[in-house]
């Protein structure tokens, strides 16, 4: 159960830091099929015995980048007006992307479960992302993530064995 590596997740990553740093380098140079497939397995792996709702660090500690279709799907869920949803929820960030006013999510609810779960950002349905292909290009991202998804710190810990 990777969430109970939450308490010193941040202080984990931090010290793992040039260790996984390096991994990235070997990653980064090693074959991307080779990358992806072990990467995804140990998605898998890790994520058949992780429950998000146990965690939800992200949603507390970090907001996602929201789109012009993310904030109309969502708006719209909301029967409100996407600029009223704009203004309600969101901000320009200093790249110019729509984020959260504020962290933590202002629809997570007290169990940890989102309150517009089926609307959700897209962002969010992706997120940690390794389950996505090309994991060479979002190798640095991974690693951030160490410090947010303890099952992605574990992910990092599994894959620094096999690389």
């Amino acid at each position: 159960m990777s969430h109970e590596l939450l308490p010193d997740l941040r202080q984990l990553a931090s010290a793992k830091r040039k260790p996984h740093q390096k991994l990235m380098r070997r990653l980064a140079k090693a074959d991307g099929k080779k990358v992806d497939k072990a990467i995804h397995e140990l998605h898998d792996e890790v994520f058949a015995c992780t429950d998000c709702l146990q965690c939800a660090n992200c949603c507390k500690t970090t907001g996602p980048l929201f789109t012009r279709k993310d904030i109309d799907r969502i708006s719209k869920h909301l029967r409100m007006k996407p600029a009223e949803f704009e203004s309600e929820y969101l901000r320009v960030d200093e790249d110019n992307d729509f984020v959260l006013q504020q962290v933590p999510c202002r629809f997570l609810e007290d169990d940890n479960k989102c309150s517009i779960y089926e609307v959700r950002p897209k962002a969010c349905r992706e997120y940690p992302h390794t389950d996505r292909i090309k994991q060479q290009q979002i190798l640095n991202l991974t690693r951030r993530n160490a410090s947010v998804c303890p099952a992605v710190y574990t992910i990092l810990e599994k894959l620094n064995e096999q690389f």
